[in-house]
């Protein structure tokens, strides 16, 4: 943890910055619609409309 201490900016903003960077990374290689498509028929099956 010594990166974190050297750091002159805060540890969350490290880990936001890595997080925009991972989820920009999976949404150009495709994976959007197939978490989305998850996402929907999950929550459809828990409201029981499908």
């Amino acid at each position: 943890m010594g990166f974190c201490r050297n750091s002159k900016k805060s540890p969350w903003l490290w880990g936001l910055l890595m997080g925009i960077l991972f989820l920009g990374i999976g949404a150009f290689s495709g994976q959007f619609d197939v978490i989305w498509r998850k996402a929907v028929m999950i929550c459809m099956e828990c409201i029981g409309i499908g």
